[in-house]
């Protein structure tokens, strides 16, 4: 019995539509088509978007997020935050190969590998929740989970901890993204520069300047321009409220030379962030929004309002090479992933 590559026989309303953008999917794991692969789930590595929103309507309450992440799958068949439309990504165990994918996969039974599609699309059926990672994002699990045909994965890495590995491929497509997008002797913004993203993105627009490049850092408190300064991934860091544009946009310019950036990535967690993106950057310039809060209304409308003539990319979570760019990163940058052991290896 074969399925849609895409996924579409698994949605159940409204009919017509993909996975991703349907309120409600088929979880029912007693069935496989033979395009599909069945995953013994682990982990959840829920966005940071999405998990923030969470953590605040819950109170930080542990107990409040368990019920609240198992009413979203039993409601919709899959994890996909109901505000912010966002979902995360997974590690599991292949328990399953569909007949019409054996052999055209480098894909055993018992392999263990991170999903690198969203859980806002991805069949999930939770039995039980093991444990709320409140500080790293993550959700230790009992539940299978489904991969379509079209769906893309990495396999774990053998040289390193699979939630360091996790951690950083769950925001793989932001440096890949920015390895595409900077070129040598440009000024780049990276908007929340001492998040995982941001600091991922930093690291390799530092690599893609060139010496006569200039990466800025935005944070928001003098701990944080601390860290980057120690990491040595920004030519220059500065303070500022994201949700301040004219502030970003001050100190932005000042650390560039009074003069507007070329490109501005944006890996914010928080809403109202789009203008402090497209206000530093000059005319024909790009802004980069990797941040899952993202309205592109407010994108759009702003960036007319101000009369800036700016390429806006919004984030894709996948190009090509993703995994492999992301985590050659921890492996060259010694203190890079030293950070990420320390905040994710738990």
């Amino acid at each position: 019995m074969m399925g849609c590559k895409y996924g579409t026989h698994r949605v159940i309303e409204p009919k017509g539509v993909l996975p991703q953008p349907a309120l409600k999917i088929d979880n029912n794991m007693d069935v496989l088509y033979d395009n599909e692969i069945l995953i013994d789930v682990i982990a959840l590595n829920i966005d940071s978007a999405s998990f923030t929103q969470l953590k605040e309507e819950a109170k930080n309450d542990v107990e409040k997020i368990k019920a609240k992440i198992m009413q979203i799958v039993s409601e919709r068949g899959k994890m996909q935050n109901p505000v912010t439309g966002s979902g995360g990504m997974l590690i599991g165990r292949v328990s399953k190969i569909g007949d019409a994918l054996i052999g055209k996969r480098d894909l055993k039974v018992g392999d263990k590998i991170a999903t690198l599609v969203s859980l806002s699309l991805t069949p999930l059926k939770i039995d039980e929740i093991l444990a709320v990672k409140i500080d790293i994002d993550r959700v230790d699990i009992k539940g299978k989970a489904i991969l379509f045909e079209s769906g893309i994965y990495a396999k774990l890495p053998d040289d390193m901890e699979e939630t360091l590995a996790l951690a950083a491929l769950d925001v793989a497509g932001a440096p890949a993204q920015t390895a595409k997008l900077v070129k040598p002797g440009q000024s780049v913004m990276i908007l929340g520069a001492s998040g995982k993203s941001g600091m991922l993105c930093s690291y390799e627009a530092m690599k893609r300047v060139g010496p006569t490049g200039k990466v800025i850092g935005v944070v928001r408190s003098e701990k944080n321009k601390k860290k980057l300064e120690e990491l040595g991934i920004c030519h220059e860091v500065v303070i500022a409220d994201a949700q301040k544009p004219v502030e970003v946009m001050d100190r932005v310019l000042e650390a560039n030379g009074g003069k507007e950036v070329d490109l501005s990535i944006n890996c914010v967690n928080t809403p109202n962030t789009e203008m402090s993106t497209i206000l530093p950057v000059r005319d024909d310039g790009t802004a980069y929004f990797f941040s899952m809060a993202t309205s592109f209304t407010k994108a759009a409308l702003g960036a007319e309002g101000i009369g800036k003539d700016v390429t806006m990319i919004m984030g894709n979570g996948y190009t090509k090479g993703h995994a492999e760019i992301t985590l050659q990163e921890l492996r060259e940058n010694e203190k890079l992933r030293n950070v990420f052991e320390n905040m994710y290896v738990k």
